[in-house]
């Protein structure tokens, strides 16, 4: 393969995993082309500027486009090497839709050549790359595509899933381990290439089948534990338990980790893949199905539990903390504490607050609802009941004395100090 400062690659999608993977390649000195739907998007990056908040992105990409080596644009171009990094949602009856893969590869077509090198890594159901694959047989029928040919290939077709975790993803593109999946060995050897460029992580070759459902185990794993955590919070809540303290005192049993509840999952990975293999084999998926259901039940539960608070004490205003699906970031897809937040204003109107240092405005969920985006100083000092449902550093940092006189519904334990007569509401029990 060509040396790093010959290398021309096209990342189609700047989003949250494609505008790192484009600075992160950038850095290693070859020429890269960022593509997006979106013509702000693709005038914030060229003007070295970033859409979204990532820790140390602003930088790296301020750096790659002064030195020339990152550019975007709506329009392809050709290139070695074409990246598919876009969104790959569900409908509303959880079949995936891999429209977004599949125009990315229909633009990719018009200026494929002999030698290139195309790599999937949104997150896709299985047999995705394979369809990637026989798009591209048929729109370009002058290529001898991997797969559909018994002469050596022209080109290489490989599907590679990201891995990383919002905060560190500039970290974990490059240290954590890769799975890449070939339709073809050779087309996995080729992709192996690419990779080694700058990850320094094992890189591991397998299928594409393989790599497509690895990323998906991932994610259902990490749902159905939190599912069970979520679940024993709300056995906790009959029993009028702590269950913070019932996971801390279990976890010192050396074969036992339960994960930490919260009021529900949120993020387009944990969130969504799941789904993707309980369409594809619902027969054999009870435990996966169920964990989702659990998931998502938890932020109806939450938003339960959060109005018996609010509406046994009409004359206390509100502040929801938080809206993002997870610790400091700008990330709401898939956010059940958007979800709790936007129906608690639905109910309660000008009486809630809203708490999110990751963002500038009010998401238009909340339009016409009355509430009000807030800091966390000014809620302390006019809100009575506090519904913490991120767990960001700045409200971890609020001492006890602060909020010692408080009604507080904490979903995500980070006030373990609460004076226990108002940490939640009064718990739900059973009628036997």
């Amino acid at each position: 393969m060509v040396s790093d400062a010959e290398l021309n690659v096209v990342v189609v999608g700047l989003g949250y995993i494609g505008l790192p993977t484009a600075a992160v390649i950038a850095r290693t000195g070859a020429q890269v082309l960022g593509i997006d739907v979106t013509q702000s998007v693709v005038d914030t990056v060229n003007s070295g500027k970033v859409h979204i908040e990532e820790v140390d992105l602003d930088g790296l990409v301020s750096g790659v486009v002064a030195r020339g080596n990152l550019r975007a644009s709506m329009q392809i171009a050709p290139a070695d090497v074409f990246v598919i990094a876009v969104p790959t949602p569900f409908a509303d009856d959880h079949a995936p839709n891999i429209g977004y893969v599949l125009r990315a590869a229909t633009t990719i077509a018009t200026v494929l050549k002999a030698g290139d090198v195309v790599i999937l890594e949104s997150t896709s159901p299985v047999g995705t790359t394979e369809k990637v694959r026989d798009l591209l047989a048929e729109l370009r029928p002058d290529l001898k595509v991997p797969g559909r040919t018994t002469e050596i290939p022209d080109i290489a077709i490989a599907y590679c899933p990201e891995r990383v975790l919002p905060g560190r993803i500039l970290v974990e593109l490059i240290d954590n381990d890769r799975v890449i999946g070939g339709i073809t060995p050779r087309c996995a050897r080729k992709a192996l290439g690419f990779y080694r460029r700058f990850v320094r992580g094992a890189c591991v070759t397998t299928t594409s089948r393989a790599a497509e459902m690895t990323k998906l185990t991932e994610n259902a794993f990490r749902d159905v534990n939190i599912a069970f955590a979520n679940e024993l919070s709300r056995v906790a809540d009959t029993m009028d338990v702590d269950v913070w303290d019932v996971i801390r005192l279990a976890n010192r049993h050396p074969r036992v980790n339960i994960l930490s509840p919260g009021p529900g999952v949120g993020g387009h990975c944990i969130a969504v893949d799941p789904w993707f293999l309980v369409h594809a084999d619902r027969d054999n998926t009870p435990l996966i199905r169920t964990a989702r259901e659990v998931n998502d039940a938890k932020c109806d539960y939450t938003v339960d539990r959060a109005a018996d608070l609010i509406a046994a004490n009409p004359n206390l205003p509100v502040a929801c903390l938080g809206l993002a699906f997870k610790a400091n970031i700008d990330d709401f897809r898939e956010s059940p504490a958007l979800k709790v937040a936007t129906e608690l204003a639905r109910r309660f109107g000008d009486r809630i607050h809203v708490v999110e240092p990751y963002a500038a405005a009010l998401p238009s969920e909340f339009d016409g609802t009355g509430a009000k985006l807030t800091d966390i100083d000014t809620a302390i000092e006019s809100c009575g009941i506090m519904i913490v449902l991120v767990d960001h550093d700045v409200f971890k940092s609020v001492p006890v004395d602060e909020r010692a006189d408080k009604l507080v519904y904490d979903t995500r334990g980070i006030w373990p100090d609460q004076p226990r007569s108002v940490v939640r509401p009064e718990p739900l029990r059973l009628v036997v």
